[in-house]
């Protein structure tokens, strides 16, 4: 695998960096919430406890609930898949990369999103070395012989359909959480936040990749099958971390979407169930990986 050495240095720290980000997160804390009005006159609740003290309620639930799937779920995948990547698995190859890819946006999150806590600087750090991380895995692919490394009986249409009805799926929830104040000529419901990062990120990054990889897919080209095996990695994370997000929202009392409470579940078992297809249509996994 080319890059390797780099990879192999730079994965463990990020490894043990969002575990003591994540375990910052979820430790208990004694405090209170409190209520307080914000520099555009909205009333917000604050925690008032642990690492996001100076948060909201709702941020809180969210960022703590992101805490434990990370925990339970993105890390464990990270260790296996770089164990399995070190051996020279494409399928390892193709999990690191896409857990690589949660944990970059995880952390681009906290950095501007998460109200400033003395984990910012690692939160930093998680962003640096992750996008790094990132690019490296992904320029390791020997992209002239990883269409070879796939079987005829992937389901590409309904991993391209998957990808365009969740690119659909969130411009129509974010747009229609936009739309209406800019007809009114009013602002959103921000919070405590200064504008709404997630959704830029989500309308401006995720949503075009994932219809570019859909297409590149449809077309068996080798980006289609990596950007997809990315992508679908990406949702599944995303779809278990909004899932418990959801929950842990309606735990504190503050305010949820049915809808989007219905439908990230759904997405999460979708696409674990197209990531299972997939890896499974990768054929001689050990005798060669598809990298450089």
């Amino acid at each position: 695998m080319k890059y390797k050495s780099t990879l192999k240095w730079l994965v463990p720290i990020i490894f043990l960096l969002a575990l003591a980000a994540a375990l910052a997160g979820v430790w208990p804390a004694e405090g209170e919430s409190f209520s307080m009005t914000n520099f555009r006159g909205e009333t917000v609740r604050i925690n008032g406890r642990g690492l996001y003290t100076w948060d909201t309620v709702s941020s809180a639930a969210q960022m703590q609930a992101n805490d434990l799937v990370m925990l339970v779920l993105g890390l464990p995948l990270l260790a296996f898949s770089y164990w399995l990547a070190l051996r020279g698995s494409l399928r390892g190859h193709l999990l690191m990369t896409g857990t690589l890819g949660f944990i970059l946006y995880t952390y681009i999150t906290m950095c501007f999103g998460a109200a400033y806590n003395p984990f910012f600087l690692v939160y930093v750090a998680l962003f640096s070395t992750s996008l790094f991380a990132f690019i490296f895995s992904m320029m390791s692919f020997n992209l002239e012989s990883l269409p070879e490394h796939f079987t005829k009986n992937i389901p590409h249409k309904a991993i391209a359909v998957l990808l365009f009805f969740t690119a659909a799926f969130l411009t129509l929830a974010w747009l229609g959480r936009i739309a209406p104040t800019i007809l009114e000529d009013q602002i959103p419901a921000l919070e405590n936040t200064t504008s709404m990062f997630i959704q830029a990120m989500d309308l401006g990054i995720i949503v075009p990749f994932s219809v570019i990889a859909g297409v590149l897919l449809l077309r068996r080209t080798a980006w289609g099958y990596l950007l997809s095996a990315v992508g679908l990695m990406k949702f599944l994370t995303m779809g278990a971390a909004v899932s418990l997000m959801g929950l842990n929202m309606a735990r504190v009392g503050a305010s949820i979407s049915l809808i989007e409470l219905v439908v990230f579940p759904i997405i999460a078992l979708t696409n674990l169930l197209m990531v299972i297809f997939m890896l499974k249509g990768i054929k001689d996994d050990n005798k060669s990986e598809g990298s450089k």
